[in-house]
């Protein structure tokens, strides 16, 4: 089963980089910017949410910003914070990629048969919020397992 579902991931996430990368975007960079379009959120929240550590955070801001995609901005509620903020170029490379990213997912589930799509996206629904949402620490003595690069939106 371990093998089924990183294998899966694995060819997943190459479909879905090469499919964004036709419109110059990268899947990490289309999750914070989506995410950030949902609501005023700062950098910290925006990796929480994205499943990144603070240095990709950091680099992929960077490179939003150098893009024209996003800006960091002050927070209307709190003077020490930044708020990520989509800038308009930036939304246009959402939909445009959201329509992407549907699209990957309409031609992964349109491999099963109908009645199996919607059993499928349950149970792994079901999964990921259930029994695997939290990964298992290293024990002492053990190296501790390499966390994907990728989120799940």
């Amino acid at each position: 089963m371990s093998y089924l579902l990183q294998h899966t991931a694995h060819v997943l996430t190459t479909q879905m980089s090469a499919a964004l990368a036709e419109i110059g975007m990268t899947p990490r960079a289309h999750c914070v910017l989506a995410h950030a379009l949902q609501a005023e959120r700062t950098q910290a929240q925006l990796a929480e949410l994205s499943d990144l550590d603070k240095t990709t955070m950091v680099v992929t801001v960077d490179q939003l910003e150098k893009a024209g995609l996003a800006e960091r901005v002050p927070s209307a509620t709190d003077r020490r914070a930044r708020i990520i903020k989509v800038t308009p170029a930036g939304e246009r490379v959402v939909a445009e990629g959201q329509d992407i990213v549907d699209h990957v997912h309409e031609d992964v589930l349109g491999a099963l048969p109908e009645q199996e799509r919607t059993a499928f996206v349950s149970a792994l629904n079901r999964l990921v919020n259930g029994h695997l949402a939290t990964p298992v620490g290293p024990t002492e003595g053990t190296q501790g397992v390499r966390r994907p690069r990728q989120s799940r939106k």
